[in-house]
């Protein structure tokens, strides 16, 4: 069985937790014990029924306030398929920690509260989610029973939201209309709403392809660590451990090299349960090498004629999530895949109004969850692709140097200028 990441969005109060929480308690993911603690839990609350958000807000904060803050993940599987789940907040002083969730996912549900239709926490999800490039998009429009579930209501926030989404990269969007809290159209269709016509979430859960969201074209294999042991049996062995970012490697592939543009050929693939006939993302394996090259942490292995743009000018766009702001002249530490480098801000091109999606010309800063369009100058070459064609390869994070947090996110936007 395939698995797939998922990640849920929204405003505050929309029922994230309280759908992630549906989802695991009506496909009988809950082990009794989970579930007795959390019905301990809501009884000390003073609630009438069981709280299922409970499930993913552990920390003390978010039971005691009734809010997420941060990201919980939660894992579980069906017949058909294996889940990852990143639930994560929707305060907008804890968009960073949505984007960390969202990253990675295959998919991702934007709840909508029928009540309220889209907001600008909506919108701003919306937004980071195509900046981000999930593939998949499947809005819920969240506790339909308090609108009598109205097909109207239904409908408008579909037409919203679509003409909203119209300006965005997201190329598949799916409506459900759901009551998390009664489980209607969550696992099982519901009978409160005949004039839908597709299946429940879970359903579209279990069947949406995502196979072929992965780049299996260009190979993308950045050196994490490499292994050679000093002693014992295997010490004339070397191999070079990391995750397959693109495409697939077999046994004898020919492959280049960078930054040293050497060309040699795949001797084996390794993993702990032995030697594979082939690899593909997202595996993380071991290769050894049919010549003794330099090979080190944040090096390259490509096809000779398919090679990723060796980049110190970036174009990208920029999450911000520092506490202080991002200005013109700052430098700062870009980590993209296993590669490290000092970098200079040196324009700030425009900031993105997530309402209107105006580009707002001429600023100085970027503050705190903020988006704008940035260029740097590493100190070092980067080995990139567009943030469209490769997510792995297309984004890397900003640290700053004093504290080492992370304080942005960017997705480079395919004009960055090669080293000559």
């Amino acid at each position: 069985m395939d698995i797939l990441r998922f990640a849920t969005a929204g405003s505050v109060d929309d029922g994230k937790s309280t759908l992630v929480g549906r989802l695991l308690y009506d496909s009988k993911s809950i082990f009794q014990d989970q579930l007795d603690a959390v019905e301990r839990a809501s009884l000390a609350r003073g609630d009438d029924r069981i709280d299922l958000a409970l499930l993913t807000d552990g920390l003390r904060a978010e039971r005691e306030q009734g809010i997420t803050i941060n990201v919980a993940y939660r894992y579980f599987a069906t017949p058909k398929r294996k889940f990852i789940i990143a639930d994560t907040p929707g305060h907008l002083q804890y968009t960073r920690n949505m984007v960390t969730g969202a990253a990675t996912a295959d998919l991702a549900i934007v709840l909508v509260d029928a009540t309220k239709g889209l907001t600008d926490q909506s919108r701003r999800h919306a937004v980071l989610l195509g900046l981000l490039g999930v593939p998949h998009i499947v809005v819920c429009v969240n506790k339909m029973d308090l609108v009598g579930y109205s097909r109207e209501v239904f409908e408008r926030i579909t037409a919203e939201f679509t003409a909203f989404a119209a300006k965005l990269p997201t190329s598949h969007v799916t409506f459900v209309p759901i009551s998390a809290l009664h489980g209607d159209n969550v696992v099982t269709r519901s009978p409160e709403m005949p004039w839908y016509e597709g299946g429940p979430l879970l359903h579209l859960l279990e069947t949406v392809h995502i196979a072929s969201d992965r780049n299996l074209v260009d190979l993308r294999f950045p050196v994490q660590y490499a292994i050679r042991p000093r002693s014992g049996a295997h010490r004339d062995y070397r191999g070079y451990a990391g995750q397959l970012a693109g495409g697939t490697l077999r046994p004898g592939d020919e492959v280049l090299h960078l930054p040293s543009g050497i060309t040699t050929r795949v001797a084996g693939i390794d993993t702990m349960d032995g030697p594979l006939a082939e690899a593909f993302p997202p595996m993380s394996v071991t290769v050894r090498l049919a010549d003794d090259i330099d090979v080190s942490r944040g090096d390259m292995l490509c096809r000779p004629h398919n090679a990723p743009a060796a980049v110190q000018d970036l174009d990208l766009m920029v999450c911000w999530m520092g506490e202080r702001p991002m200005r013109t002249g700052a430098t700062l530490l870009v980590k993209h895949t296993t590669r490290t480098a000092r970098a200079l801000v040196r324009d700030l091109r425009y900031r993105l109004d997530v309402h209107t999606l105006h580009r707002e010309r001429g600023v100085g800063e970027l503050r705190r969850n903020e988006i704008g369009r940035v260029r740097l100058r590493a100190a070092r070459p980067l080995f990139c692709d567009p943030y469209s064609r490769n997510r792995l390869t297309g984004g890397l994070i900003l640290i700053d140097e004093a504290s080492n947090q992370t304080v942005g996110a960017g997705m480079i936007t395919g004009s960055a200028v090669p080293v000559e």
